[in-house]
């Protein structure tokens, strides 16, 4: 195919400000990477944090997205994972040194010299972007683009964090029933597990799309289940959550953080943590954490539930995202 050298691209000039429409010019692929035509791109909670400043130091000026979906349409010369024609997703995590003690050790999430999609590399609110081979994963053809596209990180994060909590669950609560919780909700669901989902009080829209899912109770955040609970995930950046997820947990429960961003943690009394319960977060992703997400997928009906905006729209749906207004995802298409 023809490309151009200029495309439409939404770009952060500055934290705080609203996402600019522009044309800038088409990147060129280096050597290990590929040229992909956009063809859709989730909006993230991250995204949400980066225009607000609550993530610091992105690049600037900054292309958002880092939930991309996109067909190879030139390669580096040192490319030979993929192939032109080929649709590839690209997540949050676009880069690792492979040689720094965390790597070396399997936990590449945690690299120390690493590069991030739609953060300290541009992103997939743009016609085209550029990824490294390694880090972009093939997509299953069941789903089409806009659907597939939240699985590139509400599905591998919210995938990360439902592993870490654990194997021995009846019970899983999860706290903000956003884009992430409703793919983790029907993976719990499918393994047997009875799911309780936490909304913002008084949100009654959300607690009946989680019913709709199949949880077994939805209710407002600062109450108590009906069952206590073996597990908590927690999606919504309220560090308070932390303390009523503890509140709601069985002795030797787990709480696990899946944002990369939350706000402080209020004080609470010891016997809340004691009895081993265990509070942890989620950091990033591994390559590995893609290969066995997308294996669950291919046992398991997830179906996304997805709200589509054009590109230029990009503020609305960040808009929508802040303001809770969203059942799901929201998805940008080119």
């Amino acid at each position: 195919m023809n490309i151009p050298s200029t495309m439409h691209a939404m770009v952060l000039q500055q934290p705080g400000q609203l996402l600019k429409f522009m044309e800038v010019p088409v990147p060129h692929p280096n050597s290990d990477q590929v040229l992909l035509r956009v063809r859709a791109c989730g909006v993230c909670r991250t995204d949400l944090h980066i225009v607000d400043g609550e993530l610091d130091q992105p690049k600037l000026p900054l292309i958002l997205g880092h939930e991309i979906v996109g067909e190879v349409v030139e390669t580096g010369a040192n490319v030979s994972q993929l192939r032109i024609g080929d649709r590839v997703g690209v997540p949050w995590l676009g880069y690792t040194d492979g040689t720094c003690r965390y790597c070396r050790r399997g936990m590449e999430n945690l690299c120390d010299n690493p590069l991030f999609t739609g953060y300290t590399l541009n992103g997939g609110f743009a016609e085209y972007t550029v990824a490294y081979q390694s880090y972009c994963f093939h997509l299953p053809d069941s789903y089409s683009d806009v659907n597939v596209a939240p699985f590139l990180c509400a599905g591998l994060i919210g995938y990360r964090t439902y592993r870490l909590a654990g194997e021995n669950i009846e019970n899983l609560g999860i706290y903000g029933f956003g884009a992430a919780a409703h793919i983790i909700a029907q993976i719990a669901i499918h393994q047997g597990k009875r799911v309780y989902a936490f909304t913002r009080p008084g949100d009654k829209a959300a607690q009946e799309f989680a019913l709709r899912i199949g949880v077994d109770w939805a209710g407002d955040s600062d109450r108590l289940p009906p069952q206590l609970l073996d597990a908590a995930l927690i999606f919504a950046p309220v560090g308070e959550l932390v303390v009523n997820a503890l509140r709601a947990t069985v002795k030797g429960g787990v709480v696990v953080s899946g944002g990369i961003h939350m706000s402080d943690i209020p004080s609470f009394p010891y016997r809340l943590l004691w009895e081993e319960r265990v509070i942890r977060s989620v950091a990033n992703l591994t390559r590995q954490d893609g290969i066995e997400f997308f294996n669950v997928l291919a046992q398991t009906p997830v179906q996304t539930e997805v709200q589509s905006f054009p590109l230029q729209q990009a503020n609305d749906a960040l808009n929508k995202l802040r303001s809770g207004q969203l059942q799901g995802a929201a998805v940008l298409v080119m």
